[in-house]
Formats: C-alpha cells, structure tokens, sequence
C-alpha cells in the first residue's frame, strides 16, 4: 500500500531547525565540546517553589485524574488574578480564560477555531514559524508574509499590509527579533484590525523576560477585541512542563475551548496547581524575587555577549525583551552558521523564520557567561 503524506502537511517547508539538531548531534558524537545558543531553551533550574509544589500535590490521588480541556477552574481564575496584578485588566475566569498545553499549542489551534481553507491570515517575517505553519498551513489557509525591518525596529508597518486577511499573528517581545512594543503601537494594531475585520492573536510569551526598566504591557489593556497567549515556560523557566494560557475576547475564548475539547484532555492537575502557586507569587505589577533572579542573570549574560559581539565587528542591537540577540552577519545565515558549528558554535540562522531573517542570526542566552566568553573567543578565531 502507498501511503501518501496528505497535501496540508506536504506544504510545510523543511524543518530547518531539525536539521541542524542533527548536525549538532553528529559534532557531539565526534568528541566536539558544543556551546549551543540555538533552542530557545532556559538553562535556569524552574523555582524550587514551584518543584517542591508539584511534589506536594502529586501525592493527591485526586491530581491524577483527568483534567479539563479548558483548564481546571482554580487554574483560571489564577490566571485571571494575575492579569488584574499584573496589567490591571480584569477578566472572567469562565468566559475569558483558557489553560494550554503551552502556548504553541493555543497558536495553532486558534486558527481550527476561526480560519476557512483558503483564507490568508497575515504573519510577520521573520517570525515564530507556528504562526504560519501551524497556524495557517495545516488550516489549509494561506500565510501571507508581512516583512519587519531592523531600520523600523522590527515593528510590523500596518500601512503595508493587506486588508483581506482573517487572521494576524503579533508577537512583542519578539521571538527572534528582541524588539518590544509600547501601548501606542498596540493601540494602532487594535485600530487597524477593527477597521479591517481581522481577528488580533498576541503572542506575549515573554512578557516578563524584559531589561532596562521596560515593561512589557498586555494589549488587553488597550482594547478586548483580541485574543492574547502566555506561558509559564520562560517566565518560571518550565519549558518542559507544557502549560500556557489564552485570555481575551469571550468568543474567541470559546472558539478554541471547543477546538480543545475535541483533541486534548488539559494538562495535567498537579502541574497546573503549582502554575497556580506559581502565578501567586505575584503580588502588584513587580516580578517577584523567583522571576527577577532570573531576569537579573539574563541581563548580565546580554551585556557580556552584546559588547563582545560589538568587538568582532557586529553590529548588534541592546535588546530590551527576550533572551535573544538577533543580529545581521551580512553574508548567507546558513553559510555562517555553519561556520560556528564547525567551531562548536550553535547560532540559529535567520532564514529559518522566514526569508526576510536572511542575512541574520539568532543566539539565545541560553549559556554561563564564561561559556559565552568561551564562544566569542571561538567565534573570533572563525572570523
């Protein structure tokens, strides 16, 4: 019998990032020593907290049953408490809340809900490849690439883009780019979106990973027509754990908790109480010490890398959100990437979210700062 890939999955382009998994892996196999800035990653132990919370609760036979597709109620209204301390915005755990397996997962499946074949749902370059893979092509829908420019700080030009599109993918702080957006910049994507009838999906997975005093707002603040996702991975560095959360608008909510209830049975009870102990630690807008810690290491490991990578001739960005530095190499990203590796260097090339990344590079701060001061004096034998 010939078995055939059906034709949504056939369009997904190569997935770059394997690829160079396993050239990595076969550097390691030979004895080489890796220093790896490519997976976005956290090297940062989760919160002992939040470890010896799930070890409380995983001795509740209770915590072992099935969950809910849309997240265990006292889960949501952790959720919800958080967003009022946090951002100020207030939101109904049942109608405006939904618990995640990670925020990828709500991503993609935000498009099931609310996407009809063949409509083009508009998504940045470079960007998170789930907003038009996942998303877009495996909803049989078409992705329509709107460039970010590193002379426009990498800020989506909404005077560019169509208006024909059902669906737009915003995600600041960016992943790869580092770039933040201020409220006026959401408040003009709110605007654009209501005047063009286009369902606005904020990713702000890294609302809490910021540096020099930049806080990175929710949209909710500015507008509830929009559906925005979070996560616990980088904020609480449980990457592993798959927990994410979705809030906004009712209906859009709605859309996904139904898409949910036909393909997931939630995450499990006892992981989602310790995100509720987790989120908890909040007390106002402030990070609390766990999140702050791990901000403060962070930031130190971006100066050391941003002020070496300006002493080999880059020129680099001091980012103010995520733990990425995403930075132009002027020459093809593969080509140079390779030439990392083969000093036992992991860079990302930035292709690999999207043709306008060409060119670029993504390192996540990822490593020990002796590592990194390992990996630049690496890097400047290669150049």
């Amino acid at each position: 019998m010939a078995i055939e890939f059906a034709e949504r999955l056939k369009s997904i382009p190569p997935y770059l990032f394997a690829e160079i998994e396993e050239k990595v892996s076969k550097k390691i196999d030979q004895g080489m020593d890796i220093i790896d800035f490519g997976i976005g990653d956290p090297d940062l132990p989760t919160p002992a907290p939040i470890v010896e919370e799930i070890k409380r609760q995983l001795d509740d036979p209770e915590n072992h049953r099935y969950p809910t597709s849309a997240g265990e109620r006292e889960t949501r209204i952790a959720i919800a408490e958080w967003y009022s301390n946090r951002f100020g915005v207030e939101l109904n755990p049942d109608r405006e809340v939904a618990v995640l397996l990670g925020s990828k997962e709500g991503l993609a499946n935000i498009a099931r809900a609310f996407v009809n074949p063949g409509e083009k749902v508009l998504c940045p370059d470079p960007a998170y490849p789930v907003y038009s893979q996942g998303a877009t092509l495996l909803c049989d829908a078409q992705p329509v690439k709107a460039p970010l420019y590193d002379n426009d700080d990498f800020l989506l030009n909404f005077e560019d883009c169509p208006s024909d599109t059902r669906m737009l993918f915003l995600n600041y702080p960016n992943n790869p780019t580092g770039a933040v957006a201020d409220g006026a910049y959401l408040m003009k994507a709110l605007r654009w979106c209501n005047d063009t009838d286009t369902i606005l999906c904020y990713d702000n997975a890294y609302s809490e990973m910021t540096f020099d005093d930049f806080v990175a707002p929710s949209i909710l603040q500015y507008g509830r027509q929009a559906i925005e996702f979070g996560s616990l991975s980088k904020t609480f560095n449980m990457t592993g754990y798959r927990l994410g959360y979705a809030v906004g608008d009712a209906k859009l909510i709605a859309g996904l908790k139904k898409v949910k209830s036909q393909i997931d049975s939630g995450a499990p009870k006892f992981i989602q109480k310790a995100a509720v102990a987790a989120l908890r630690h909040y007390h106002g807008g402030r990070r609390p010490k766990i999140v702050q810690d791990n901000v403060d290491v962070y930031q130190k490991r971006r100066d050391v890398m941003v002020r070496g990578l300006r002493k080999l001739g880059f020129n680099v960005r001091m980012p103010k959100g995520t733990f990425y530095l995403f930075f132009n190499v002027e020459c093809d990203s593969m080509d140079f990437a390779s030439r990392m590796l083969d000093m036992g260097v992991v860079v990302t090339p930035g292709v690999g979210f999207g043709q306008n990344g060409e060119g670029f590079v993504r390192m996540a701060l990822t490593q020990p700062a002796e590592r990194i001061e390992e990996a630049l004096e690496r890097m400047r034998k290669a150049l």
